[in-house]
Order: structure tokens, then C-alpha cells, then sequence
């Protein structure tokens, strides 16, 4: 197994999203995307005691042309959207939503958020979506944690959850658009795995605390993106701590884009219209409960 190479390093900036503060490893000035990964946002929170859980989070804003997915680690989300979606996913669960051709959604922390520790952090990936179907019906697809299968490695080490794609021989049961692979993992102090993967797909892996050595390359610190070059069959990862960390694989989708805000579209005259589409009310409505 030849081993991939690190290309780039990136580090997840802190920022504030909206009166959240977030980090961000891309996009960024090194990175303008990892095609077909258009944005990493990690989110580690303390839910207000003072603002009631139906006003806090995350309010109703449009989607068209990809796909927003929320990984949660802990505490959950309830997602309500304008096709009448209304769910809760609790940690070790995801939430994968196609925007297709439109869509109104809220990510709000569930009622019983305070019960359960008060806290939520959960990390979103937007997910470019082929051309040919960012027209499409949108769709949502939330799986919990019991529904999520694992790889584990021989001696104990490793965990990782299969949501998307397939890792040696175990597939995700979430259907995506295009060719990707999305796990989270846990890897315990001295533990190493070899994440075997399509060599045509670009690849990344974000390291959420801990830290790890890529065999043949260097170490990767928490809260830092390494993005691998297409160089082998995979990469061998050892933990020098006890580590959790996020793998995204993908084959590059090679289309033109632009996006604007909440819309990511192929060209300008599509970015105009999904704005006016919204404007006209045709992405739905979304009424909370």
C-alpha cells in the first residue's frame, strides 16, 4: 500500500457565525475548496440558559445547489425544513440534507438539550452537488448514531463510523450525489489504521483533538486540516494522543462554480435566479412548531 502525501496544512480558524463562535479550516486563503468539499465548520457550544431552545441555534435560512451536513458529536440537532422534515438526531448521529432545488431549513438545539449536558458541538460540511442534479427534489436523510456502522480495527484501537461511501467492504447508508466517503473516528493513544481510498478522489482529514502522525509525512495537530495529495492508495494514520478526527473523501466534480451566501451554483446567471426564487417564494416556507 503506497501511502499519500500531505499537500497542505490548514489551520481552523476561529470565527463568529452569526453570534456563534465557530472554527473554519476552509475555505481559506490556502485552500479555496477541496472539490467536491466546499466548506468545514466545527462547532463546540454551550447552549444559553436564558434563550428558549425554539429562538436558539441556528434559524430558518434557504439552501440550493449542494448539500449542508451536520455531523454531531455532542448533544443533537432538530432540523425543520420547508418540505415538512421536521427530526432530531442526538450525538453520534448525522443529518444529511440534498438543498437540490431549494429548500428552508433551521438547525435548533433539541428541547431536551439541557438534560442531556447542554452543549452541542457538531461539525458541517457542505458538499458540492453535480450539475445535473442541483435541479433536483430536495431531499433529507438523517441517521442516528444504532443506524451508523462501525470499523473497528483488530486490536481495539480504532473506531470509525461508515456514513457515507464505503470503507473495506463497509458501506455508509446515506445515498449522495457523487462518489464520497465521510467517517468520524476515534483512534487511541499509540493505535494506527490505513484508510484505503480511491486514488482518483481528493481527500482530507480534520483532527476535531488529539494529535497523529500520517506515516511517511508529519503530524497533524487538533483543530487543523491536513489535505492529502493524489499520490497513493490511501494513508496510514498512528495516534500520538488519543485522537478524534473527521475524514472526507471525494472524486472531484470538476465543474465551474460560484456561490453567493447559501446558494452554490455553476454559473452567474443560476446564482441570480436562485436568489429570485427565494425572493418568490418558491423554495417553500418554513413555519416552526
Amino acid at each position: 500500500m503506497k501511502n499519500r502525501t500531505i499537500k497542505s496544512i490548514l489551520y481552523a480558524t476561529p470565527m463568529d457565525m452569526g453570534g456563534m463562535p465557530i472554527r473554519q479550516p476552509f475555505p481559506s486563503a490556502k485552500a479555496e475548496q477541496i472539490d467536491p468539499f466546499l466548506l468545514l465548520h466545527h462547532a463546540d457550544i454551550k447552549v444559553p440558559t436564558h434563550v428558549e431552545t425554539r429562538h436558539a441555534g441556528v434559524g430558518p435560512h434557504p439552501h440550493r445547489g449542494f448539500s449542508p451536513v451536520s455531523f454531531i458529536f455532542k448533544g443533537g440537532v432538530h432540523h425543520r425544513d420547508s418540505r415538512g422534515n421536521n427530526n432530531i438526531v442526538y450525538a453520534g448521529g448525522t443529518q444529511w440534507m440534498n438543498a437540490g432545488m431549494g429548500v428552508i431549513h433551521s438547525e435548533r438545539p433539541p428541547a431536551d438539550i439541557h438534560e442531556i449536558g447542554g452543549r452541542q458541538e457538531l461539525i458541517q460540511l457542505w458538499v458540492n452537488t453535480p450539475a445535473k442534479h442541483k435541479m433536483d427534489a430536495p431531499q433529507y436523510q438523517p441517521l442516528t448514531a444504532e443506524e451508523t456502522p462501525v470499523v473497528r480495527s483488530g486490536d481495539g484501537s480504532t473506531s470509525i463510523n461508515v456514513i457515507a461511501g464505503e470503507l473495506d467492504g463497509v458501506k455508509g447508508p446515506i445515498k449522495t450525489l457523487s462518489d464520497v466517503n465521510t467517517f468520524t473516528a476515534t483512534i487511541r493513544k499509540g493505535g494506527k489504521y490505513f484508510f484505503n481510498i480511491p486514488s482518483s478522489h481528493n481527500a482530507f482529514i480534520y483532527v476535531m483533538d488529539g494529535k497523529l502522525t500520517v506515516t511517511g509525512d508529519g503530524e497533524v495537530d487538533a483543530k487543523y486540516v491536513a489535505v492529502f495529495n493524489n499520490d497513493g492508495d490511501g494513508f496510514e494514520l498512528e495516534a500520538t494522543e488519543d485522537t478524534r478526527l473527521f475524514i472526507g473523501t471525494g472524486e472531484p466534480l470538476n465543474e465551474p462554480m460560484v456561490s453567493h451566501g447559501p446558494f452554490v451554483m455553476n454559473n452567474q446567471t443560476e446564482l441570480m435566479e436562485a436568489f429570485r426564487d427565494y425572493q418568490l417564494g418558491k423554495m417553500g416556507v418554513l413555519i416552526e412548531d
